[in-house]
């Protein structure tokens, strides 16, 4: 007999260690991250009023063995003209019965509350990791990706859901990559121009860099589709502990005139690591991140925005061009993207033109919730 538990956070996240063999390449959250982020009393996004979730965990024989969190995002639905629910975090066993339980909860969930549709993964908005991996299951991931092996696109079809919204993360083999290539005419005007400061991220000058940052991007993706401007709140709860973990020469906010116009947030890749912890914080772990960052040679790129009124001036691939350089110089091997979405044409040819090769392919899968 199938049990579904609500908003059980612990149970939740013992559902990986469970159902996900230690040789596949999903990699858990880290257990301090996933415990603020699904507590309502702490995250922003219900706190400040902008959405509302719940946490389901489906239990059989007392072994959790699947979880999957609805979400409705507020300010999405009204910035946007949609009803439209979320899930995320959905993670199970090869299971039809499991599958079928945790996301008919969801559904009901969605639908008690008026929504029109159901669309994941978003863990849990659409600024945070997005998709189902369809493609590229043997690649494991990196910081801030979502993996899923391939049974869970088998069960969202069985169960009525259709891939949407396709999506690719890329991969940089650095040693391919000879920055001077991605310097045209106005790259090079740009970095010869004194008018343009490039400014470190770095602990003394964090909370400053974060909002100039968190601006950027509201600005620079405001026509994206699905985007919600973060709140300050919203942002430092998403990225606050970046602190801990930034390296200040990979990562750049740009300054024009002294006005914040561009940003590229780069960190180490934490997975290894967090896959040895089992995403925990034990005895060993503070050896094991020295170890960690001493031996690390892979990069992610979180996001990267330039603000509108900049856009086409060649500012984006100046940044590229510093901080491909930059992870050059400091001895990183990998850099990878995060998601770029099939309709997102110039960022897409960006990566291209960096040399980047996917990685993974994702979708997100949808289904209506009416009929």
């Amino acid at each position: 007999m199938i049990e579904i538990t609500s908003n059980d956070r612990k149970a939740a996240f013992a559902v990986t260690a469970q159902v996900y063999p230690s040789d596949s390449p999903y990699v858990p959250p880290m257990w301090s991250d996933f415990d603020r982020m699904l507590d309502p009393a702490r995250n922003p996004l219900v706190k400040g009023g902008h959405g509302r979730f719940e946490l389901f965990t489906a239990v059989r024989d007392g072994r959790p063995l699947g979880r999957i969190v609805a979400t409705i995002h507020d300010a999405s639905n009204a910035r946007h003209g949609t009803a439209r629910a979320q899930f995320g975090y959905f993670d199970c066993a090869d299971d039809a019965e499991i599958a079928s339980a945790l996301l008919g909860a969801a559904e009901n969930w969605a639908r008690e509350r008026g929504m029109a549709e159901l669309v994941g993964n978003f863990n849990l908005t659409a600024m945070q990791q997005a998709g189902v991996v369809t493609g590229g299951f043997e690649n494991a991931p990196f910081t801030d990706m979502i993996y899923s092996p391939p049974h869970i696109v088998q069960l969202l079809e069985a169960n009525g859901y259709a891939p949407t919204f396709p999506m690719t993360t890329f991969r940089i083999a650095l040693a391919d990559v000879e920055p001077s290539g991605l310097l045209g005419d106005k790259q090079k005007a740009i970095l010869a121009d004194p008018a343009y400061r490039w400014m470190p991220i770095d602990r003394r000058h964090f909370a400053e860099r974060l909002e100039e940052s968190r601006l950027i991007l509201n600005d620079g993706f405001e026509a994206n589709p699905m985007f919600v401007p973060p709140t300050a709140e919203e942002y430092r709860f998403q990225a606050g502990d970046m602190m801990w973990v930034i390296d200040k020469r990979i990562s750049t906010v740009v300054h024009h005139q002294g006005e914040p116009v561009g940003a590229i947030i780069a960190i180490p890749d934490l997975n290894p690591l967090v896959k040895a912890a089992g995403g925990r914080i034990g005895p060993s772990f503070p050896f094991r991140f020295l170890w960690h960052r001493w031996t690390n040679r892979r990069a992610v790129i979180v996001y990267q925005s330039v603000s509108r009124a900049f856009h086409n001036r060649g500012l984006n691939g100046a940044m590229l061009y510093k901080v491909t350089s930059a992870l050059k110089a400091a001895g990183y091997d990998e850099l990878v993207g995060t998601w770029i979405a099939d309709v997102n044409g110039p960022s897409r040819r960006q990566a291209e033109k960096a040399g980047a090769k996917p990685l993974h392919r994702l979708h997100l899968f949808a289904k209506s919730l009416r009929g």
